[in-house]
Formats: C-alpha cells, sequence, structure tokens
C-alpha cells in the first residue's frame, strides 16, 4: 500500500487534482517513479492497431520509458506485451487481485514479474462500470502524455485523453484511414491539436525535457466534494437517463430538471460515457447517442 504524503507516493499522479488517496500495488512499485507514457485503444483493435502498439510500446520501453495502461483487450494488451521486458505498468479497475479480463490472466503474471499493477480499489473489488472513470483518470496521471491507437468515436479511450488534457499532460493519436470506423477517435483528436505519432521518436521529442508532469490548470470547483463520488443509486441513474434525449441540452439543465447534486449527475454521465450512450457536445452540453 502506497499512500499520498509517502516519499514513495508517484510524483506525477500527486500532481493531478484529487490525486487517490492510497494505491495497491503489485509487483515493483519504483515502476510507478520513472517517466512514463500511458497507451490506450479499442478493445476489439485491429491486427495493425495491436502490431502498432506492441512495436512503439517495445520502442518507448528501449528508450526507459515506462508504458501504462488499462490491461484491457487488444490494444491495451498489445501495449503490455510490447513493453514487458522493460517494465510495464498496470492499472486496474478493481483490486490488484482481480485481473480483467480473464483471457489476460497469464500476460498480468508474466507483468507483474518485471513491472507493476495498480489500482485505487479494495483488494477483493471486481471491476464495475462505475470503476472505469477513476481508472482512466490514474492512467493519464501517472503519464506524461497519453497516445490513442484506435478509438471509434464512442470509445472510453477518448475519455482518458480528455482526463490528461484536463490534467494538463500531452495527448498523442495514431492517424489511420477515414474509412476505418477505429480511425476515428485518433483522428478527431489530432483536428483537435493532439500530437501526431508515427514512432517513439514523436512521442519522446514532445515529452524531452519534462522532468514531470505539469500541474492540471486551476479550474473553478463545482458544487461537488470529490471528484468521483463513492457511489449513486440506481434511481439516481434512472432520473439522469430518463431526462437525455438526442438533442443536446446542458449539464447544468440536467442537474436542474433531476434535481440532483452536480457530482451524481457527473458520475453518471461519467459511466454512460463509457458505455458509449452518451457524447458530450461542445459547450458543456450532452445527449444520447442514437
Amino acid at each position: 500500500m502506497i499512500f499520498a504524503g509517502d516519499a514513495d507516493y508517484p510524483e506525477a499522479l500527486g500532481a493531478i487534482p484529487d490525486p487517490p488517496p492510497a494505491l495497491s500495488v503489485l509487483g515493483d512499485a519504483s515502476r510507478l517513479a520513472g517517466p512514463a507514457i500511458g497507451m490506450v485503444g479499442m478493445r476489439n483493435g485491429s491486427a495493425v492497431g495491436r502490431k502498432f502498439a506492441r512495436g512503439l510500446a517495445a520502442d518507448l520501453g528501449a528508450a526507459g520509458v515506462v508504458v501504462v495502461s488499462g490491461m484491457a483487450r487488444g490494444i491495451d494488451g498489445a501495449a503490455h506485451e510490447g513493453s514487458l521486458a522493460t517494465g510495464s505498468v498496470a492499472v486496474l479497475a478493481g483490486g490488484v487481485d482481480m485481473p480483467y479480463p480473464r483471457e489476460n490472466e497469464a500476460l498480468y503474471r508474466r507483468l507483474v514479474e518485471q513491472g507493476a499493477a495498480v489500482s485505487d480499489q479494495p483488494l477483493g473489488t471486481a471491476p464495475t462500470a462505475r470503476h472505469f472513470p477513476p481508472r482512466n483518470r490514474i492512467i493519464a496521471g501517472l503519464s506524461l502524455g497519453v497516445v490513442v491507437v484506435e478509438a471509434n468515436l464512442r470509445s472510453g479511450s477518448l475519455i482518458t485523453a480528455r482526463l490528461a488534457n484536463e490534467q494538463g499532460r500531452v495527448v498523442f493519436a495514431v492517424p489511420g484511414s477515414p474509412l476505418d470506423p477505429r480511425a476515428a477517435g485518433p483522428n478527431d483528436l489530432l483536428r483537435q491539436g493532439a500530437v501526431l505519432v508515427e514512432r517513439a521518436d514523436d512521442v519522446i521529442a514532445a515529452v524531452e525535457g519534462m522532468a514531470r508532469p505539469a500541474p492540471a490548470p486551476a479550474r473553478k470547483a463545482p458544487e461537488t466534494a470529490p471528484a468521483f463520488p463513492e457511489e449513486v443509486d440506481e434511481g439516481t441513474r434512472g432520473a439522469v437517463v430518463d431526462r437525455l434525449a438526442h438533442t443536446p441540452l446542458t449539464v447544468d439543465e440536467l442537474v436542474r430538471e433531476c434535481q440532483l447534486s452536480a457530482a451524481s449527475v457527473q458520475t453518471v454521465l461519467l459511466e454512460l460515457e463509457l458505455a458509449g450512450r452518451v457524447v458530450r457536445q461542445p459547450g458543456n452540453r450532452v445527449s444520447l447517442i442514437t
């Protein structure tokens, strides 16, 4: 266990707003201190995408960079495979003793021998939908920047990229064919100013000289306590979903309509966004996905 304020608590993660108060670590905890790059992408990533992620992770590891990912199937798994030899870090949505998915258990065992697994959830906690947004926040928080390899416009990988941007980290994207839906997310990030990645040197050049990530830009705190409330009940989820529509409405309007706290509404929206059921629009608006 590592606690906020400890000498070995990851400095990069401590720079984000509301860092996790405690972390469980399985493996080599020193891996959390090195310069790191997050790498995320779709669970059903293409063969080409997985090959690229594997090669990019291997090259980053060879350059002394720790690769951080979420242990999911697809792009995440390929990133961990490529960086096994140099010590990868997996961030889990459940407890560190609850590897997920089952198909990656063998990879997980190999990873903790040379790298580390980390979670802010108690031991024995099974991963559920509400645990993934905090997991994504930790991936971004441990990293100098986050690379998105493949992601459609509903992918949870774009949540990780958004959180990285909010934390003041560098967002990278691997371009792809406009005919492939899995390239839609990275291509959109590039339109928004993400750094284009074709090789490891593109990533290293962008973060070279960054001793540690800059703290996140100061933002006005919402009328809420922590960034992620402990839990919301089914009644709260139902109230939010019932008032969402395909026509965008602002989050402030949604809070007033539901007569719930802003914290609860934001938590439900994160769950729905991760599940690919809502999309965020300009002007702090949200809408259901058709």
